[in-house]
């Protein structure tokens, strides 16, 4: 599979940790202890759901990115 970018929204928990979701892949919900964790644990997602459609002979949602030779994304640095 080459890469695929699903768009994904970040949000920090009150009780700790982060929730990411992807307005572009429904069902889409990733947890984890840390943003890095979370994004880890996300993009298992993502790929297994891709995946799903892929071998269901689904169309992929709209939104999501299949990249010819540039793409710009935003990162985050801790700091």
């Amino acid at each position: 599979m080459s890469e695929i970018f699903v768009k994904l929204h970040i949000t920090a928990l009150e009780q700790g940790g982060y929730l990411a979701t992807s307005p572009v892949l429904p069902g889409l919900v990733a947890q984890g202890r840390t943003i890095a964790e979370t994004i880890e644990i996300y993009q298992d997602v993502a790929r297994k759901l891709i995946e799903s459609f892929e071998e269901h002979g689904d169309p992929l949602p709209p939104g999501i990115v299949i990249p010819d030779k540039e793409i710009d994304i935003e990162i985050v640095v801790g700091m």
